[in-house]
């Protein structure tokens, strides 16, 4: 419209070159997305001085004709894939080995904390008990 050449438009709206030739051959399937290409129009219509307004309303008009819902690319809610189980029962593993090894240590038995007397009796156990029942009998 404006007698400008792609080249001096691509300048002006740092659009590619190809993205500037799909624009003006009506080829909007080729761009490279939704977001991009309403961009890329409004630049456009505003180096070549058209009314931005009108042509994102004529390009949503032809999107809405050749609109197609997409399918969503992820597995249902209800189906888990395997490897996320085989994930959380590792992980699962872990804890529970971390869990038993801490308190093992928790509750692992100190020499400092025991009592003169039950750190001696150990080694004279037997001989106390002969005696004990020597005494009985």
């Amino acid at each position: 419209m404006q007698g400008m050449s792609v080249e001096e438009i691509s300048r002006a709206t740092r659009i590619p070159i190809s993205s500037i030739e799909r624009i003006e051959g009506d080829h909007f399937d080729d761009l490279p997305g939704e977001v991009f290409a309403r961009g890329f129009l409004k630049a456009y219509a505003r180096a070549v001085q058209a009314p931005v307004d009108e042509i994102l309303a004529r390009y949503t008009a032809s999107r809405r004709i050749s609109y197609v819902t997409p399918t969503p690319l992820s597995a249902p809610q209800g189906k888990r894939s395997p490897g996320r189980r085989v994930g959380v029962a590792i992980a699962f593993v872990l804890l529970l080995i971390l869990f038993t090894v801490a308190i093992s240590i928790v509750l692992r038995p100190r020499g400092q904390g025991a009592p003169r007397e039950l750190s001696m009796q150990a080694p004279n156990a037997p001989a106390l008990v002969s005696s004990a029942i020597v005494h009985v009998g």
